[in-house]
């Protein structure tokens, strides 16, 4: 599947290939840590049946509570799961010459761009869709969760917040609502895109814009001494492996405290890039 342009905003909606993706995750920020312990992937044309992915992932890290009770699934499930390094060939593929729709799309793709910029990979160069946008823009219900917006529409869910789960929920969405746009004149990607509000882009998926140290660190696996001023104004020194830089923070194994911990860029008072731990 390489090499497949991404469709035309001329395109008629019924030619296209959708790709609705859903993640679940150990919390609810990449930027502080946290990544996707599950992705579903369901892709095809509006007209057909579609195939469909499902994935667990271990996140390299614990759930956190909160997003246990909403998704249930154990550290122990996915610790013997494949981490995402190795399903990303698949998933890359999978999102090829498609266009990606979610419910609040932002949220999805924040998570996978994470993945991406982990693996110094760029994201898929694919327009997206968010049926949360539509939904506010449309429906205007009460409340626009998956649950109420597939309610209203008639759209049954089947084991809810389990990423295969609400992929398919939000495809049967995506169909409803293209539906019901249809009457309105949406006919074309173009159309749609309108609809929801316009663009939605992927998050920040490169370092280009980080301090030169902080970026050859991530770049090059090597690294890093800092001083640090905590919340508190307490000033430390210690020596970190970067793993990702994203809205405002750095993500790091950390040696003084033996685990993974998120560090405020603008609490960063000085940096150096180091061949080795000491």
């Amino acid at each position: 599947m390489k090499g497949i342009p991404k469709p035309s905003l001329y395109q008629p909606l019924d030619q296209i290939t959708f790709a609705v993706i859903d993640v679940e995750t150990t919390g609810l920020k990449p930027g502080l840590g946290h990544r996707l312990c599950e992705l579903a992937i369901v892709r095809g044309k509006l007209g057909q049946e579609p195939e469909m992915f499902s994935q667990r992932v271990n996140p390299e890290r614990p759930v956190d509570p909160d997003a246990r009770r909403v998704h249930n699934i154990p550290d122990e499930a996915l610790r013997q799961s494949p981490r995402f390094a190795e399903i990303a060939p698949t998933v890359r593929d999978l999102l090829e010459g498609t266009v990606i729709v979610a419910h609040n799309a932002p949220f999805d793709l924040g998570f996978l761009a994470a993945e991406w910029r982990r693996l110094r990979w760029p994201p898929p160069s694919a327009h997206a869709i968010d049926t949360l946008s539509l939904a506010r823009r449309w429906l205007r219900l009460r409340r626009n969760s998956l649950e109420h917006v597939a309610r209203s529409l008639g759209v049954p869910i089947h084991h809810a917040h389990s990423a295969l789960g609400d992929a398919q929920a939000t495809w049967s969405v995506l169909k409803a609502m293209v539906s019901r746009l249809g009457w309105g004149g949406v006919r074309t990607l173009g159309d749609l895109i309108s609809a929801q509000g316009g663009t939605i882009r992927w998050p920040e998926a490169t370092w280009e814009h980080l301090p030169t140290p902080l970026r050859e660190a991530l770049e090059t696996h090597r690294p890093l001494w800092l001083r640090y001023v905590n919340a508190q104004g307490a000033l430390s020194e210690r020596y970190v492996e970067p793993l990702d830089a994203y809205d405002g923070y750095l993500i790091a194994y950390c040696h003084l405290r033996r685990e993974q911990r998120a560090f405020r860029l603008d609490r960063i008072m000085e940096m150096r890039l180091e061949g080795n731990v000491p």
